[in-house]
């Protein structure tokens, strides 16, 4: 039975590798003649973007994995685009290709439109291998309605974060939240900008593809090793969230194991790592993708719960605090940059949306909610808490109160479902450096699945600190992604089209990006030592 499932899963898996150079060598030939006037073709940064494009790339499977993310809204809201309920967004996928070509051209005219141009129209700077990535543990593609969209970047945007916000207003002061504003409309300018690289050509869909486009395969390969980290990071923080509202509920645990002292987290920790396990083993997310769209139904109780115990519960509020806190400045930056940090999911939403058009719109509104969203929780938790703030609030609650562990709980349960989405991306990317298809079985699958796992435990075991290790990955790996890459690729995409006010913009951005994260990054290593 093993065996049997090993050849199964190794063929579902396997990586198909069609080329095709005589017909690449043809698209080429006719391209040279239709797209001479094209200034997209004309810029030179593309020119070795062709010639180092012998083979297929990897990542080869990020497109589907992180599709994942768009699939967190139900089929039954499928009727606010008038369509029948039974059309889900499953169903809707099998009118599009069953299998995902993951080598496309990246440059054509910026003339033509993307959605009139067929798969089979060739490109001056067309691949030359096509790769086929099939998983069964993914759902299939599927395209997204408006309301869709805005739900699914909301859910990516409204995330733990949020428990540390009213930490960040402690640590800055009342006009930190001035910065809170300024990244959110910086972060939404860059997802413009990321929107605008996806548009200068068909080919590009995802954000490793517009790293390929601007700066070859090392571009490609730099972007996706920095959101497989901020993936990874992120799955850090889910456990250590767990295990600190765990070990709240269960504070006098403790346990005598192998002449070894565990206290309440550490056991708390280990728990949460072995029900989290079985989650990264299954073989189909769809079940996963759509649960895990409860992340904005749990941002919803726990901060109903947070506003119960201030006003029903007699906490109360009570003005306190510094206008501004220079010396902790860095570490409020750090956790405000990190709410903002769903760029790795931005290109994935806006090339599955029906209407991609309508993409900013989609940004605003999901921005503008997370953005008041954390407004609120920030001056609500610090009037409530005062100089006493967690960097969790939910650590603040009163735990008698049943309030409380209603908020405690919520915060335990909700990384079951996120906590395997999250870490696919990062688990299929590994998978493709196996040298032969023979090791692409379940068996190994599952070994390597088990073995990240276990190493974020180690690492939250060896660095428990939530608001710490939030703070370095939004100094570090937010402030590349969310704001000096976005404007880095788009200066070089379009660096003979680009205006002087754009050029300005986004020089200040990477300025500020870069500023923030030397000092920011610097801050939060301290902290920890």
């Amino acid at each position: 039975m093993g065996m049997k499932l090993d050849e199964e899963y190794g063929a579902d898996r396997l990586l198909q590798i069609e080329t095709d150079d005589e017909e690449n060598e043809a698209h080429d030939t006719v391209n040279e003649d239709d797209d001479t006037g094209s200034e997209i073709s004309n810029h030179s940064v593309h020119a070795p973007f062709h010639s180092q494009l012998d083979s297929p790339t990897w990542p080869q499977s990020y497109r589907r994995s992180m599709d994942v993310f768009t699939g967190v809204t139900p089929p039954s809201l499928s009727f606010l685009k008038g369509s029948s309920m039974l059309s889900s967004a499953y169903m809707r996928s099998q009118t599009l290709t069953p299998e995902y070509s993951l080598s496309k051209p990246f440059i054509s005219s910026p003339s033509l439109d993307r959605e009139e141009i067929p798969t089979s129209n060739p490109s001056k700077l067309s691949i030359v291998s096509s790769a086929i990535f099939s998983a069964p543990e993914l759902p299939p593609s599927q395209q997204c309605s408006y309301t869709q969209s805005v739900l699914n970047a909301i859910n990516a945007l409204c995330g733990i974060g949020i428990l540390s916000i009213p930490y960040a207003l402690k640590e800055g002061g009342w006009c930190s939240l001035f910065l809170l504003f300024l990244f959110g409309i910086i972060t939404y300018y860059t997802g413009i900008l990321l929107k605008k690289c996806l548009e200068s050509s068909p080919g590009i869909e995802t954000y490793p593809d517009i790293g390929q486009a601007a700066f070859g395969l090392s571009g490609r390969i730099f972007i996706a090793i920095a959101l497989y980290a901020e993936l990874y990071s992120s799955c850090i923080e889910y456990l250590i969230m767990m295990s600190d509202n765990l070990g709240a509920l269960f504070p006098n645990s403790h346990m005598e194991f192998a002449g070894l002292h565990l206290n309440s987290y550490q056991i708390c920790a280990i728990i949460s790592t072995l029900v989290i396990l079985p989650t990264v083993w299954l073989r189909n997310l769809s079940l996963l993708s759509i649960v895990s769209a409860g992340g904005v139904i749990a941002l919803i109780v726990v901060v109903i719960c947070l506003l119960w115990v201030g006003v029903v519960d007699d906490v109360g509020f009570h003005p306190s605090g510094t206008a501004i806190n220079i010396a902790k400045i860095p570490v409020t930056i750090g956790l405000y940059s990190f709410c903002y940090g769903s760029h790795s999911v931005f290109p994935n939403i806006y090339s599955s949306m029906k209407e991609p058009s309508r993409f900013p719109s989609v940004l605003l509104i999901s921005f503008s909610t997370a953005f008041f969203s954390y407004l609120g929780v920030a001056i609500c938790g610090f009037l409530m808490f005062g100089e006493n703030t967690n960097p969790q609030f939910t650590l603040n609650l009163p735990t008698k109160l049943v309030t409380s562990k209603v908020a405690a709980w919520t915060v335990v349960i909700a990384p079951l479902t996120k906590y395997a989405i999250t870490l696919t991306p990062v688990a299929f990317g590994i998978e493709e450096f196996l040298p032969s298809p023979q090791l692409r079985t379940y068996a190994v699958s599952l070994l390597i699945r088990t073995l990240l796992v276990f190493s974020t435990l180690v690492i939250a075991l060896a660095v428990p600190y939530f608001g710490s290790v939030m703070s370095l990955i939004g100094s570090s790996l937010v402030m590349l992604v969310s704001l000096i890459l976005p404007c880095v690729c788009y200066i070089q995409l379009r660096k003979d089209l680009i205006t002087r006010f754009q050029l300005a913009a986004c020089s200040s951005i990477i300025v500020v990006g870069l500023i923030s994260a030397v000092v920011g990054t610097y801050s939060a290593l301290t902290n920890m030592v």
